[in-house]
């Protein structure tokens, strides 16, 4: 699934060609996605200037004088900035036509999103539980700590609450765990606070190292070119299971912990 790293590297893709153009047309191939697309948004679009494509979490903000339009790329969907003639493909469900060219949506599974806002966009359903932006002034080991009190949940699981903080996906959480010293598996209520701020500091350097790899490629996520994201080649536990630790030589180890694959250092980690 693409992960913060891989939006952001998306929207940053994407932006330049974009931002400012006016909307020519919009083509709908799959009105059913994990919701339905409104039939009104050609309608809404159309001679419409796009201001701005943001990030919130892992979703991408399309900002227009008349609203937002929300997008999310799923489990394996993506994002490409192609000539508006290029004839679509299977699984090209959604295109956003600026003249001669296009920013076409490519989704597989039908799990990505396209949904409309007329109203303030932080107030959407999908937007306004969300925790702060790790790469944000308002994300510090304080954050972590104040909310870990009196809480029994990994901090593995406790980190990729989405209320917690947003975008720590199952590979950046066990990356940052890694870098900080901690074992997933530990009850986040008794970690320290000086502990916390060691492993905010970890997830910022995980989540802004993998941006600037252009994400973790692992199965399904490009970048907006169409070229694989490279942070993958940095992992220095995840997927490693067996294979000796970069720090100490001892094997890495695997377990389950909400479903989720955790490999960890029972040496370098506690």
């Amino acid at each position: 699934m693409p992960e913060l790293p891989e939006v952001e590297t998306t929207r940053r893709g994407i932006q330049p060609h974009i931002r400012g153009k006016t909307v020519t047309a919009v083509i709908v191939r799959q009105p059913r996605l994990r919701w339905p697309i409104p039939e009104e948004l050609p309608q809404l679009l159309r001679r419409r200037k796009l201001r701005s494509v943001e990030r919130r979490g892992k979703y991408l903000l399309l900002h227009f004088s008349n609203g937002c339009l929300l997008l999310h790329l799923g489990m394996s969907g993506s994002l490409r900035i192609l000539p508006a003639s290029r004839p679509a493909e299977k699984h090209d469900h959604f295109d956003l036509v600026f003249g001669a060219q296009c920013l076409r949506l490519h989704d597989p599974r039908r799990f990505g999103a396209v949904l409309w806002s007329d109203g303030p966009v932080e107030r959407h359903p999908l937007l306004k539980n969300l925790g702060p932006e790790p790469l944000s002034a308002s994300f510090h080991g304080k954050h972590l700590f104040r909310l870990s009190r009196n809480r029994r949940v990994a901090v593995k699981q406790f980190i990729m609450d989405s209320k917690v903080v947003v975008g720590v996906g199952n590979i950046y959480a066990n990356e940052a765990l890694f870098l900080a010293g901690i074992l997933p598996a530990t009850s986040c209520g008794r970690i320290s606070a000086r502990r916390y701020e060691k492993l905010a500091q970890a997830i910022q350097e995980i989540l802004t190292t993998a941006i600037g790899h252009g994400g973790t490629t692992l199965q399904d996520f490009a970048q907006a070119d169409g070229k694989p994201g490279y942070f993958a080649q940095e992992l220095q536990v995840y997927g490693h299971a067996g294979k000796p630790c970069s720090r100490c030589g001892n094997a890495i180890r695997h377990k389950y912990l909400g479903q989720r694959s955790s490999y960890y250092c029972s040496r370098c980690q506690r």
